[in-house]
């Protein structure tokens, strides 16, 4: 008598729970189409537009992000490396150079994923490496960072102190680094790939 209503019961359970499965599997597994790679930095410059596409509207709903404008901003990430190595709180890196034209920009290190990669979003505060002491500079902007004459920069990354421009992260920890620039004439720009982004160099590790 309830063999029928079980397994029609089972069978609607297996197949939402793969649906469910199948399309958080597919989230996970892109970020959205569109992206631009410039070095070691990616970014999606349609993700805040109605061209974006569905994975980049999935993440933005599921992470509850408030994304930049076209003419507002774009955010870049990084996951690895100018040598193509993935980043590694064990290791020092430098990263040098000058970023794209913008009325200001921000900097900060995250756990790495595909959820929050899309161009433009926001962080949430849970987006930051949440092992860090608040009283280390996990965070760093246009309006503190210390520049060369010629306008350009160089930010050691490790988890121990550095002179100068020095960004935290945990030791032994993978993390992402997430540029934001801010009311810059790039986002809106076709000519995205000639940008010249700031350079990310490994300089060694302790033990990784």
């Amino acid at each position: 008598m309830f063999r029928l209503p079980l397994l029609v019961a089972l069978s609607l359970l297996i197949a939402f729970g793969g649906g469910v499965w199948s399309t958080l599997i597919a989230l996970d597994a892109t970020s959205g189409f569109g992206a631009i790679q410039l070095g070691a930095w990616q970014a999606f410059p349609q993700a805040q537009t109605i061209e974006a596409d569905p994975y980049a509207k999935a993440h933005r709903a599921n992470a509850g992000q408030l994304l930049l404008g076209s003419a507002e901003g774009l955010r870049f990430t990084a996951e690895r490396d100018d040598g193509g190595e993935s980043l590694n709180g064990s290791c020092t890196y430098v990263l040098s150079g000058q970023v794209p034209p913008a009325r200001a920009w921000t900097l900060y290190t995250a756990e790495p994923g595909a959820i929050g990669r899309v161009g433009g979003a926001l962080a949430r505060p849970a987006d930051r490496s949440a092992t860090l002491s608040p009283d280390l500079p996990v965070a760093l902007n246009s309006q503190i960072i210390l520049r060369r004459a010629d306008g350009s920069f160089e930010i050691s990354i490790s988890p121990t102190a550095s002179p100068g421009n020095w960004l935290a992260v945990a030791g032994g920890q993978p993390f992402r680094l997430v540029l934001t620039l801010l009311d810059t004439p790039t986002a809106g720009s076709s000519g995205l790939i000639d940008l010249s982004m700031p350079r990310l160099e490994r300089k060694g590790c302790a033990h990784v």
